[in-house]
């Protein structure tokens, strides 16, 4: 399925793509905290060789990406993802963080939040970075929250932290679609598109029971708990809201490629970010409804 999702999502980016094996399951070998990252140029199909599969197998979460690139060069290897970065903790007091594992769908406007945040020097060029090094600090929902709401321009995020594999992040804010669906195994996956999913039952042994394109301004961490000798099955375990925020510009039909007319509308319908008008340098907020 892991797999699938990964190909079908090339018709949305084909600049880079990469995959990251999270953690093992208890009894199958590997370390509970381990990481590895994979990516590179070109099509998610020729970042996958079947030599993975024991590794998809035996790994609790893997994250996947495609990429279309908006900022930062997609020549650059360093800007593709799934990126591992480090981070800050949002208290001094408490050290730095382990750091996380994430992807980044949209274009954010990276220079204001670079000026409100200040993050650590970045490895690459993209606006996902600093992103990711902001996240990496945030340790509670309120804090994963209030630094969402800050983000101006599409966005749709996945991520876990190094030192909690099994558990997951998940985030819509303005524009950026993100899909959530369960598989009659109690398997959770997330995607762009919920034609995806309809595609990958027509081509895989997998059944889905929910299909849910998430609303922006949405936040899920899901995941497992860890019990020796356990393969504990995933759930929803936080949710919260925030109010996102977009340009005017990044109203585009872009976002929707490859969407079906009625989930195109079905989403549509649904938008309910701030759009923020800056004429001359100033800022003007519209609410979308």
């Amino acid at each position: 399925m892991f797999v699938t999702l990964g190909t079908l999502a090339e018709e949305r980016g084909t600049d880079s793509a990469g995959l990251a094996f999270l953690g093992a399951w208890p009894g199958l070998g590997g370390s509970a905290v381990g990481c590895r990252v994979v990516r590179g140029r070109g099509r998610f199909s020729e970042i996958w060789h079947p030599a993975y599969l024991a590794e998809l197998d035996r790994t609790p979460v893997v994250l996947g990406h495609t990429r279309w690139a908006t900022q930062g060069s997609p020549l650059d290897p360093g800007n593709a993802s799934p990126m591992a970065v480090s981070g800050a903790a949002a208290d001094p007091s408490i050290g730095p963080s382990a750091g996380i594992v994430a992807t980044h769908n949209g274009d954010i406007d990276a220079a204001d939040l670079r000026a409100r945040f200040a993050p650590p020097p970045a490895s690459g060029t993209t606006d996902s970075e600093p992103i990711f090094q902001l996240l990496a600090g945030c340790r509670t929902s309120a804090e994963v929250t209030g630094l969402l709401e800050t983000l101006v321009g599409r966005v749709a995020l996945a991520w876990v932290h190094r030192d909690r594999p099994t558990e997951v992040h998940l985030a819509r804010g303005a524009l950026s679609p993100l899909t959530v669906a369960v598989d009659t195994d109690q398997n959770i996956y997330w995607a762009s598109n919920p034609r995806w999913f309809r595609e990958a039952e027509r081509h895989t042994r997998v059944q889905f029971v929910s299909v849910v394109m998430l609303r922006e301004g949405t936040y899920l961490k899901v995941g497992m708990e860890r019990r020796p000798g356990r393969r504990d099955l995933p759930d929803v375990l936080a949710t919260a809201n925030f109010v996102p925020t977009a340009r005017d510009t990044d109203m585009d039909p872009r976002v929707w490629t490859g969407f079906t007319r009625s989930d195109r509308e079905c989403d549509q319908a649904g938008l309910r970010h701030r759009a923020i008008r800056r004429p001359g340098g100033t800022g003007e907020l519209v609410t979308v409804a």
